[in-house]
């Protein structure tokens, strides 16, 4: 491209160059995902003229599909295991939160069970940190949900490891009134790390660590501190903890044991399809 051009016209240029370009190659989505059938055009129009040519199916096709998925999810819904294994922290978080409520994830194993088995009833209702995968970002995460929606119920999901990188700002939500939950899921280690070292390696190394009294240590803030000593427990501390104002921190003992048997059931799994 000539750098003497007037830039508008530069821009025209490499604006009609790149439509040409796009037009005389077809779209690469990604790698691993195989277009059927590509459809280049404006968005809006192309859709319009979809709409109008499809047929809506008289058949459910993903039926088996959604049974599956529900019922994977109820299938620990009465367990009385304790430590509380994963699923059934998952089930009671779902059970006693309005769709419109927020949850706010930390990154760690909790995090692999919350994007698996949370039902997301509203968008931007469950918030994970995926990507960059931050730790620490619960607690502060979870104030800034409660100010932008003071009238929605919100809880803060994390591990014991994540909690403490940043569980001063518990300061901070308490000097700002901002009435959240903290559910600590508690295992005294690093957790996604060691269902990575089980899986590639079959034994953990270097991940275990001690916690403070985590009631205590909400008291130490002025907050609401609950201990869950059972599965049958975990409900009604959450309500109570819901009710709370302005902060309440939850340590919750988690069953960990759960995080290798997925990884073998997923091995094993069939689409219903």
């Amino acid at each position: 491209m000539r750098a003497d051009l007037p830039e508008g016209e530069r821009a025209g240029k490499f604006a009609g160059h790149s439509l040409r370009a796009g037009l005389a190659s077809s779209a690469e989505v990604d790698e691993r995902y195989i277009v059927a059938v590509g459809a280049l055009g404006d968005i809006g129009s192309t859709l319009r003229s979809i709409a109008v040519k499809a047929k809506p199916q008289r058949v459910a096709p993903f039926k088996a599909l959604r049974k599956a998925l529900v019922d994977d999810r109820a299938a620990f819904s009465a367990d009385a295991g304790y430590p509380i294994k994963p699923q059934k922290i998952v089930w009671d978080l779902r059970e006693v939160l309005a769709p419109d409520d927020i949850v706010i994830s930390d990154v760690g194993a909790h995090k692999m069970w919350i994007s698996r088995m949370y039902r997301a009833e509203r968008p931007n209702t469950c918030i994970i940190s995926n990507g960059f995968a931050a730790m620490g970002i619960a607690v502060p995460g979870a104030i800034a949900a409660k100010l932008a929606y003071p009238e929605r119920k919100v809880i803060a999901v994390t591990g014991d490891a994540g909690f403490m990188m940043n569980s001063q700002e518990i300061e901070t939500a308490m000097r700002m009134k901002t009435a959240f939950v903290i559910l600590i899921w508690t295992d005294s280690e690093y957790g996604l790390i060691t269902w990575h070292q089980l899986r590639h390696f079959g034994r953990p190394s270097h991940i275990a660590f001690k916690n403070p009294d985590f009631v205590k240590y909400a008291e130490s803030f002025g907050a609401k501190g609950y201990r869950v000593a059972s599965a049958a427990d975990l409900v009604p501390t959450l309500k109570a903890a819901l009710e709370d104002n302005p902060v309440s921190i939850i340590d919750c003992p988690v069953d960990y044991a759960e995080n290798m048997k997925l990884t073998h059931r997923l091995k094993e799994i069939k689409s219903p399809l």
